[in-house]
């Protein structure tokens, strides 16, 4: 039996060096602050959406503390309370607006602590909560793309029962 010899050349013998430039470098420096601003950016908005998403839910709180017959404002900053503290959200600064639109027409009026007996079945009542991304956002903004002065504003909007 024989045995055939080829011959095949090594990559090491053959003498032949392959240049290396600095492409990879190259396009890894050019790319990288462009994720990295996207990366950042993408953080920041979906924190801006969660803020603006939790000021919703609280509106909805105080709205549905206040939709109970006999209900009084007390009962407004309560449930919006409750639930900016769930959210971590206590100390942004957050004011409430309550307005009531009567069932019987005759436009819209301020809810305050001297007027909520007004509030009838039937009313729309709407409660706003309103804080500046600022004092919401304070902890994320690596690129502070959205301005500190952004009001962020979360609204509700339910009928009084009786």
């Amino acid at each position: 039996m024989a045995f055939i010899q080829t011959h095949s050349r090594s990559r090491r013998g053959s003498g032949v060096t392959r240049r290396r430039f600095g492409g990879a470098v190259l396009e890894t420096v050019l790319i990288l602050p462009v994720l990295l601003y996207l990366a950042f950016g993408i953080v920041e908005f979906g924190y801006f959406f969660y803020v603006k998403h939790s000021l919703e839910g609280s509106a909805r709180d105080g709205c549905r503390a206040f939709i109970a017959a006999g209900a009084t404002p007390t009962d407004i900053s309560n449930g919006v309370g409750a639930s900016m503290t769930a959210s971590n959200l206590a100390s942004s600064g957050y004011t409430i607006v309550t307005t009531d639109a009567p069932a019987s027409g005759g436009g819209t009026f301020t809810v305050t602590g001297g007027n909520y007996g007004s509030c009838v079945a039937g009313d729309t009542i709407t409660v706003t909560v309103t804080c500046t991304w600022g004092t919401a956002g304070s902890g994320y903004r690596p690129w502070a793309l959205i301005s500190t002065s952004k009001a962020v504003v979360g609204a509700a909007v339910m009928r009084k029962e009786g």
